[in-house]
Order: structure tokens, then sequence, then C-alpha cells
């Protein structure tokens, strides 16, 4: 994760002296142009203060995806940045250019706290409570609210994390279910 929040700062960098060049590689809604940009407008930011807020909480709740697997992570990453950037393309006005890893972050946030949800794991569960309390305030950035602020991206993230969490959970749910039906079996074997 610190490489890849390195990877941003260095970036921003790069975009400073080129005197904002890169900015333009953000999510252009309702071109065609966009589309390809939803992979890397989450790498880029709106300056210093937008990437400064983003980099904890990116952090935190990556490391807290990765420490599941490398797999959940890029998974979970790939299809949250899917929906997010789908959601700025398609719900922003035409010629706004979104860009930034919130929705990544609001993504994140949402696969943890539904995670436990579908695993019915108590460590999963005590996760999200965790979660909820240091970061559950930030939800509301799904609501339409300030200016300049792509509370489309975020609810699509969130929307994407919600996805990821019921994707990378399947196993878990149908091996509960196979427990569920064996145990079932066995005691109604048993009775007769």
């Amino acid at each position: 994760m610190v490489g890849v929040v390195g990877v941003m700062w260095l970036l921003e960098v790069i975009d400073t002296f080129a005197g904002g060049a890169l900015d333009s590689l953000g999510i252009h809604s309702w071109s065609l142009q966009g589309l390809w940009e939803i992979f890397t407008a989450p790498w880029l930011h709106h300056g210093w203060a937008h990437l400064a807020g983003n980099t904890i909480p990116l952090l935190v709740l990556g490391w807290l995806v990765l420490v599941d697997s490398t797999r959940t992570w890029v998974v979970s990453g790939l299809v949250i940045t899917v929906c997010s950037g789908l959601a700025a393309w398609l719900g922003s006005g035409p010629g706004t250019v979104t860009l930034g890893a919130s929705g990544i972050i609001f993504g994140w946030l949402t696969f943890l706290l539904v995670k436990g949800v579908f695993t019915r794991s108590i460590g999963d569960i005590v996760l999200a409570v965790i979660v909820f309390l240091i970061y559950g305030g930030v939800l509301w950035g799904v609501l339409p609210g300030a200016t300049g602020i792509s509370w489309q991206g975020h609810l699509g993230g969130a929307v994407g994390g919600v996805i990821a969490a019921w994707l990378l959970t399947r196993r878990d749910r149908r091996e509960r279910r196979a427990r569920k039906e064996a145990i079932s079996a066995r005691s109604t074997g048993e009775a007769w």
C-alpha cells in the first residue's frame, strides 16, 4: 500500500512541475475518452490537499483489505474502480473531469463494512464495527453536497465495495450452506 500511495505522490510531484497537465487524464464525463480514464483517475489528484486528504484512509483501508489476501485487494480494487469510475462518468455533468482515489476509499470502506454480513465471521464483524466507528461518518459523502466533490464517484465506489464483498465471499457462503445441509442431513438421518 505504501508503494501505491508513493506512486500517487510521485505523480502529484510530476503534475506540479507539469503545471497540472496530468489532471487531463481524469475521467471526462460523457466522453468515450473518459472510459479508459476510469483507470488513470484514481492515481491523480486535484492538488496536494486532495492527495493528503486521501492518503491516510487509502493506506488504512487498503491495508485492511490487503491483509485478507492480495487477490482480495486486487479484485476488490478493480471492481470498485470500475463502479466508481462509471458512476462518475455517467453521473457527472458533461465536461466534468473527475480525479482522485476517494471512490476506492468509499469502496474499501463498504467492502469492510459488509463483508462480515456475507461471511458471518465474528472477526469480520468486529473489524466492520471498528472501521465504522473510525470512518463511518464519511459515508455521508455518497450524498450530493459540496461543489467540486464527486459524490457520484463516492456512491459508485460504495456500491462497488458491496458488489466486491458479495463476489469475493461466494465460496464462504457456499461452504456455510454445505455445512448446514450436512448437519441437517445428519440430524434427519439420526431421527430415523
